[in-house]
């Protein structure tokens, strides 16, 4: 577990059903946007009893591939929304729902805006973006041992997320003396999961990370891609007491188990 891990209270997203439906209608929408999307199976795989290697790791993927596809769509749309600011702030035919949405968003990542304007709507853009499946099923299979840990099983925790309150979540068994921290629980894999996308895109020890998806971005490059899931890793030196080591580690491993991505 790392320092960095800071936990960040968000909403729990719903899940439980065959299918998580994002739909959200405003007045700056060009036109009502629906998202069907398959949701995280309820129930968790055994993954434990499973011996073969390629098995293992196929099912552990399978398992929260989906999750990450509904973040990412969660956030295109709340890029779509940023850009229509921008486009507005362009035509200088901001509206009240605008400025509603930018202030909700602004809070969402912990960067309200005191004036909606140009800078705020290109900082917003480096926190509002996606993150490639090859980068996150490799830190869930890394910090959650492929989903056999017990902060996984017990807590949802597939990413070694840290909360501070007492009884936020779970004591680690070799928690330092005069460490308080806690493992924190989690209501759902997918909850996990936002949590993860929300730490790497607001938390200041990741702004490296989103210098490097900015640049990826600029460059007109795939953002899911294998390619840029190695690079982006550079930008996780924070993530973990082991700094170099551990970069080198999640590099070695989207390397090793590029068969199992499904964009490369």
């Amino acid at each position: 577990m790392r320092s960095s891990h800071k936990f960040l209270s968000i909403a729990a997203l719903l899940t439980g059903s065959a299918f998580l439906f994002l739909s959200e209608k405003s007045a700056d929408d060009h036109e009502d946007e629906a998202i069907t999307l398959p949701a995280i199976a309820e129930d968790k795989p055994d993954i434990a009893s499973i011996t073969d290697t390629n098995q293992k790791k196929q099912t552990f993927f399978d398992y929260l591939r989906p999750g990450i596809a509904i973040e990412n769509a969660r956030i295109e749309k709340e890029r779509r929304r940023l850009l229509g600011i921008k486009l507005a702030l362009d035509e200088q035919s901001l509206t009240s729902e605008q400025q509603a949405t930018a202030k909700r968003l602004g809070k969402l990542y912990s960067l309200e805006p005191s004036q909606v304007n140009y800078d705020w709507v290109n900082a917003m853009l480096e926190r509002v973006d996606v993150l490639p499946e090859a980068l996150v099923l490799t830190q869930a299979a890394n910090e959650s041992a492929w989903g056999t840990s017990r902060f996984a099983n017990e807590a949802n925790n597939y990413f070694g997320q840290w909360c501070y309150t007492k009884g936020c979540g779970l004591v680690p068994l070799k928690r330092s003396e005069g460490m308080s921290h806690e493992v924190a629980k989690f209501s759902s894999p997918q909850q996990s999961i936002h949590g993860y996308f929300m730490n790497v895109n607001r938390n200041r020890a990741y702004q490296e990370l989103r210098d490097i998806r900015a640049g990826i971005r600029d460059r007109g490059e795939n953002l899911l891609s294998e390619t840029a899931a190695l690079e982006l890793t550079n930008g996780l030196l924070r993530y973990s007491e082991r700094g170099e080591a551990y970069v080198k580690d999640l590099q070695a491993m989207i390397r090793h188990n590029d068969k199992f991505w499904t964009t490369q």
